[in-house]
């Protein structure tokens, strides 16, 4: 990788996507209330990255009910994957240039 500042990606930009990010590629699925949960922010402020995240194609959203309860799950894309680990590789890069 010759300029890794160059693979970093604008999506994951924030620490709020990074731990979306992290947490979906460790899970096939993760429900909102364990995103939630995990990452320790409001709704409305998880809402607004996960929508950031799937207009970006990283995410996809399934929603389905449970009984009478929607129940809104999130898994990330092949093309999210991908660019993920691209901008984990730029990151690790920058860092190894550091030293």
């Amino acid at each position: 990788m010759k300029n890794p500042i160059e693979h970093l990606n604008k999506a994951f930009d924030s620490r709020v996507r990074l731990g979306i990010m992290s947490a979906l590629l460790m899970n096939e699925q993760v429900s909102f209330n364990e995103l939630k949960e995990l990452i320790q922010v409001t709704d409305g402020n998880l809402a607004s990255h996960l929508k950031t995240l799937e207009e970006a194609a990283c995410i996809k959203v399934n929603k389905s009910f449970i009984g009478r309860k929607t129940n809104t799950t999130y898994a990330v894309t092949r093309a999210g994957e991908k660019a993920f680990k691209t901008h984990l590789e730029a990151l690790e890069q920058m860092i190894r240039n550091t030293k």
